[in-house]
């Protein structure tokens, strides 16, 4: 079945890190995004074609990983229609005022325990005078500072099962699985999802450790393959701890580069090259465990971190 397209798009995330003052520096000076305001602990950052108050909450603490996924409803009713269902199925925790620039927000996790908040009304960004563009159709100036990456594409989330929160995504909010890793003993050992058309959104991957709620990435696209081979360069004149590509991933097609952060939380550049998901009879796309071991469509071998690095770390 397609999509309900009760959920419109991924909204923002709030990544938690244990160098707050260098993460920052990462974000927006490496990264390319523009500080949007403060509150505590807390920095709110937008990729510069964002149309909403911004993209990223980056917060101080004690260790790294990721706190909540923010989903913008595509209305009032759909953002109602979420909420009973999910009450129904005991994953609600209810409602809470919302951040900077957002309205009324629910709160809910998925089985795995992962933060969620739902949300509607969404203040428009309206740029300084300094941040104004020449065309009225694009949210801010381009920043022309570091990599200036374009807008926050996907989370991926590390999971001690990957089918029962797939199917929270599925039943629950509306989603659909574009492609998936089934494994020899017949698990979900990996599951790409989308609410409207881009090929996915959230993805689960199933943890090694068997840990539950931490968070494998999050990514953010650019315009083009060559801005991710600039922010190679960019990254080892900065000093930022380069895993592994720049590669193509035989799932998805996705160009990608990954880094860490300065507190810990790896980071994807991606240039999905414009796959979009038009069916809407969409055929799930699966690939098996002898498929997967194949490795990148091309490119170096997928190194072990890949496979064993989360956060927060675990012993």
């Amino acid at each position: 079945m397609a999509p309900l397209h009760d959920i419109a798009h991924l909204g923002h995330v709030e990544l938690l890190t244990p160098e707050p003052e260098k993460s920052l520096w990462f974000f927006t000076e490496v990264m390319g995004l523009t500080e949007n305001g403060r509150d505590g602990d807390s920095v709110y950052l937008r990729t510069w074609d964002d149309y909403e108050h911004h993209s990223l909450k980056l917060t101080a603490h004690s260790t790294s990983g990721i706190r909540r996924t923010a989903l913008r409803a595509s209305s009032q009713e759909a953002l109602d229609r979420r909420v009973k269902a999910i009450d129904a199925a005991g994953l609600g925790v209810g409602w809470i005022d919302g951040d900077e620039g957002i309205g009324p927000t629910y709160l809910c996790t998925d089985r795995d325990g992962h933060e969620f908040e739902l949300y509607w009304e969404s203040e428009w960004y309206t740029p300084p005078e300094e941040l104004r563009p020449a065309l009225k159709n694009q949210a801010q100036a381009y920043p022309g500072r570091g990599v200036c990456v374009r807008r926050l594409d996907h989370v991926n989330f590390l999971a001690a099962e990957v089918g029962p929160n797939g199917e929270f995504v599925r039943d629950l909010l509306g989603g659909e699985p574009t492609e998936q890793i089934v494994l020899d003993d017949g698990k979900v050992g990996a599951q790409w999802l989308h609410f409207g058309n881009k090929s996915y959104d959230l993805v689960y991957t199933e943890d090694w450790t068997g840990s539950r709620g931490r968070l494998h990435h999050i990514a953010f696209a650019t315009d083009t393959r060559e801005d991710i081979l600039r922010a190679a360069d960019l990254f080892l004149e900065n000093d930022v701890f380069i895993e592994t590509g720049p590669h193509k991933h035989a799932i998805q097609q996705t160009f990608f580069l990954y880094v860490y952060e300065p507190g810990g939380n790896r980071i994807e550049l991606c240039n999905p090259v414009a796959r979009l998901i038009l069916a809407p009879d969409w055929r799930l796309v699966t690939w098996t465990q002898a498929e997967r071991a194949k490795g990148q469509a091309w490119g170096l071998k997928t190194i072990e971190s890949f496979h064993t690095h989360g956060t927060p770390p675990v012993a």
